[in-house]
Parts: structure tokens; C-alpha cells; sequence
């Protein structure tokens, strides 16, 4: 990338500010914003293993929450009008909020909230966040408007993690292909491989949406996403893929540019498991063989961020821990040598089908090659890497990007797809969810965020930066992407 393109992507990332005013009598308030994306859901159900396009596309939009993840990164109440919390901790009692009613017209009730958190918490539950729930020994509804959650330990996290639970009508049965949820849209149609749409909802309880419909379409590849964007067949792209296709948009005052804060790490996991992974020095050694500042210039140029760990800036328990495990071959090869590995190894690296994964891997491919340890690369779809990895966990090492907030929960499960199983990081997670205090939670994450790195429980990459690309025309989006959700409802759409 040349310094003048570097200076002019830049100088219009700094230029341009996240919500664009509209007066009120600028904007089309019939508007189908039409939203290009590269993730489509898998199904329709975050607990059936949907992938992060179904957080995208329904989270805050279709379905709602007790409380809400801001875009700002607060958790704020949303179908909840009070919560109070007992002198021990251990019970929790939430008011619901009036007046609210389910797409179908069912009105909101305590029986769906007891229903909603269940389905996550479930053992048949594909959720990532089930875990995350499992202090709670009871769900009790006293009556339509009250929800009284009982506790076997102090969850400090509670509404954080209520945020994960979309609550859905206790009358739907299968919703991989349909839904019921309280949200602003309701679903349209949803054609498959190409496109999903969602309608304004007359009936719902809050604000109305600043536009009537929104429509998800997806694509294959960043380029033809990009494309989309040029040709004005989609008026906004979630997450930019490429930095090469910001020099068509930037400068161009057809276009905005805005840069938000990512928490999207793209991660090389190992199967701790297994031999050779399950070997701590052999994890360090290809830490260490991996020049990630030359990955990351290679796949976004001048954008991104180096990580040391499973945990971005955004995280109250970030540290800077990119010395640890630095660049180093001499180094590598060291460690390889003291794991029994002198002469190399080979493995597989299952490598998901979609950008930037094959890039990754071909780069991998070759670092690792000047240690001697030869790399497999097997190309695999969502799907196949969802039965494959998350749910047979049979694999090697694989890629993948992870998008949650606040997710170093994952290395305390030694369950989770990647094994990785250190009891003083499990209990230090554990007790920092039973903490009498904030403070004392973040003490104790910031402990186990630096055992994990120490050692090496995954290669984190790179943090992925989070652009969003619009027409000018169109403003009102988030632009931070947190846990991978796109409001729709502020969208505005100009004449």
C-alpha cells in the first residue's frame, strides 16, 4: 500500500463520524435499507448453532432481551422495567415491562422469559453462553409481570448475560425457519443462499423503526460484496473485509467510511488435546513462529490491531500482552527441539472455506514451514466446520473468528471445541463471576487473560478493524459490531 493510499484511507476514517445527523423531514421513512453481508445464518434459532449471521441479522432486531448490549458496549435494561437483587446475591427479581407483545400477539409474559432462558440453558442448547448461566438452580414466575431467578453462587454478570437470551414466545415450537420474538421487524422472506428480509412491526411496544423494511443480502466473497456496495445494489456493508476496497470508497463523498471498535479475533486454535498441542512448548514455539505483524499488514494493510491474547482493548481485563510469545524463529525452533520435535511435525489445519481463512492458512503454511513443521490445509464449509470442530471436535488445529464480547468465559470450559483445560484459569473464572464487586472480577479475569497467554491456549492473530461503508444517504447504523449485531432500527435512509 502506497503512502499516499495509506494517508487518504486514513484521513477519511479520522474525517468521518459514527451517526451522521438526519433532520427528521430529510428521511424516507418507507425505506427498505438493504444490507449486504457476508455471514448468513445458518437457521434462524441462536441455539441450534445459527452462526454469528443470525446475531446480525436478529439480535435487538427480530428478537429482544431482558437488558440490552449497547453499541457503546453498556448493558441497559430493555423488556425489563426494574431489577432488584437480594442482600446474598443469590436471588434476583425482574419486573417485566408492560404493555409488550410477541409478533403473534401474545402478550409478553413471565412463563416466556422462564421458557426463553431455558432453551439456552438446555443440554440439547448449542449456545456458547449456556455456561455462562449454569449458577442458576431455579426460575420461579409468581405471576404474569414478575420472573424471580434463584442462584446456587453470586453471578455478577447476570444482566450481561440475560443479554444473550432472546426471548421468545413459549407457544413457537420449532424456530430454525420461523420466529416469534417482541422485537421491531418481523421476518420477511428468507430465501436461502441469497437474501433475508425483515418488515417493520405495527405492533411493537417501543420506538418505531426509522425505515419499513430491511433486507440482509449475502455474498460469497468480499469482493463481490464490495461490488454491491459500488453498483448501489446494497446500501450498506456490515464489516469491510479487504482494505484494498477502501481506496475505491474513501475520498468519495458518495460514500461514508466510518472505523468502530472491533471484537472480532481471528485465532488459530489448537485441539489441546492432542499431541503435539497438547504440549505447552509445542503451542509456544508456533506462538512464537509466527510473525503476526506481517499477517496482519498482509491481510488489512494499515487496520487492525495485534493482540497477545483471547482479549480485545474493549474488555475491562485487557492487558497488552503481545510480548509474550513474541516473534522469535531461533527461539521457536529452541522450543520445538526441548517438546521432541527437532526434526518438525506435520498436521492439518482445517481452514473455513470464506476470506480471510485460506489466506491465513496459506501464510501459516509457510512460516511454519521455515521451523520444519509442515501444514495440511484442508478447506472446509460453516457447516462442516461447525459439525466437524464445535461439536465432533475432531481436528487438529483449525481457523476461525470469534466475535463475542467479554468471551474469555470460553477458556474456562474445558468442554469448549478447543480443550483447553488449566484448573487455576477455571477457578479464577469461575470465582470472578461470584465476585462481591466489579473490581474484584476484573482482578481476577486479568489474572487468568495472562495465564492463557503465558500458555499459549491459542495463537490470537490478529483483532479484525471494524468498518462499516455506506452510502452517503444512509445513516444512523452501529458501527462497533459488538458480538457481530447490527441494529437496524436508527437506520435512515435520505430522499
Amino acid at each position: 500500500m502506497s503512502v499516499t493510499r495509506r494517508t487518504l484511507l486514513a484521513a477519511a476514517l479520522l474525517s468521518t463520524v459514527a451517526f451522521t445527523p438526519a433532520f427528521a423531514q430529510d428521511f424516507d421513512a418507507a425505506a427498505s435499507i438493504r444490507i449486504g453481508s457476508l455471514y448468513e445464518p445458518q437457521n434462524l434459532d441462536n441455539t441450534a448453532g445459527a452462526g454469528q449471521g443470525i446475531n446480525e441479522a436478529f439480535n435487538g432486531n427480530v428478537y429482544e432481551a431482558l437488558f440490552q448490549l449497547t453499541d457503546a458496549g453498556s448493558v441497559e435494561p430493555k423488556l425489563v422495567e426494574s431489577h432488584d437483587v437480594s442482600e446474598d446475591g443469590l436471588t434476583h427479581t425482574f419486573k417485566l415491562k408492560p404493555g409488550v407483545s410477541f409478533h403473534s400477539g401474545d402478550p409478553l409474559t413471565a412463563a416466556d422469559v422462564k421458557y426463553s432462558i431455558e432453551r439456552v440453558t438446555a443440554e440439547a442448547s448449542k449456545s456458547s453462553r449456556k455456561r455462562s448461566l449454569s449458577t442458576i438452580t431455579a426460575i420461579d414466575t409468581p405471576d404474569d409481570a414478575t420472573v424471580v431467578i434463584t442462584l446456587s453462587a453470586r453471578s455478577v454478570s447476570l444482566p450481561y448475560n440475560l443479554s444473550y437470551v432472546w426471548i421468545v414466545n413459549d407457544a413457537a415450537a420449532d424456530i430454525t425457519a420461523t420466529e416469534d420474538g417482541t422485537g421491531p421487524y418481523t421476518l420477511g422472506e428468507w430465501r436461502r443462499g441469497s437474501a433475508l428480509a425483515l418488515a417493520k412491526f405495527d405492533g411493537y411496544w417501543g420506538e418505531a423503526p426509522t425505515n419499513a423494511e430491511v433486507v440482509y443480502t449475502y455474498f460469497t466473497d468480499a469482493t463481490a460484496l464490495n461490488n454491491a456496495l459500488l453498483t448501489n445494489a446494497v446500501d450498506v456493508i456490515t464489516s469491510v473485509q479487504s482494505p484494498d476496497s477502501l481506496a475505491q470508497f474513501a475520498g468519495n463523498p458518495a460514500y461514508t467510511v466510518t472505523e468502530g471498535a472491533s471484537t472480532t479475533k481471528e485465532l488459530l486454535a489448537w485441539n489441546d488435546r492432542v499431541a503435539p498441542f497438547d504440549n505447552v512448548k509445542v503451542r509456544k514455539a508456533l506462538a512464537k513462529a509466527t510473525d503476526k505483524a506481517r499477517l496482519l499488514n498482509a491481510i488489512w494493510g494499515d487496520y487492525g490491531t495485534l493482540i497477545g491474547s483471547f482479549v480485545p482493548p474493549t474488555d475491562p481485563w485487557y492487558v497488552d500482552l503481545t510480548a509474550v510469545d513474541a516473534y522469535d524463529l531461533e527461539a521457536a525452533k529452541a522450543l520445538l527441539a526441548e517438546a521432541g520435535y527437532a526434526d518438525g511435525f506435520e498436521f492439518t489445519l482445517d481452514t473455513p472455506d470464506y476470506d480471510p481463512h485460506p489466506i491465513v492458512a496459506q501464510f501459516l503454511q509457510a512460516e511454519y514451514a521455515k521451523v520444519g513443521v509442515t501444514v495440511n490445509i484442508n478447506i472446509i464449509t460453516a457447516n462442516e466446520w461447525y459439525e466437524k470442530i464445535y461439536k465432533a471436535q475432531d481436528f487438529q488445529a483449525t481457523l476461525q473468528e470469534h466475535v463475542n464480547h467479554r468471551d474469555i468465559v470460553f477458556y474456562g470450559n474445558p468442554d469448549f471445541y478447543w480443550g483447553y483445560n488449566n484448573p487455576d484459569v477455571v477457578k479464577l473464572i469461575a470465582d470472578s463471576e461470584s465476585a462481591a464487586s466489579e473490581a474484584e472480577q476484573v482482578e481476577k479475569l486479568t489474572e487468568a487473560n495472562k495465564l492463557i497467554a503465558e500458555d499459549a491456549a491459542s495463537n490470537w492473530l490478529y483483532l479484525y478493524p471494524q468498518i462499516v461503508v455506506s452510502a452517503a444517504n444512509v445513516t444512523g447504523y452501529p458501527v462497533n459490531g459488538l458480538n457481530s449485531q447490527f441494529f437496524a432500527y436508527g437506520i435512515k435512509k435520505t430522499n
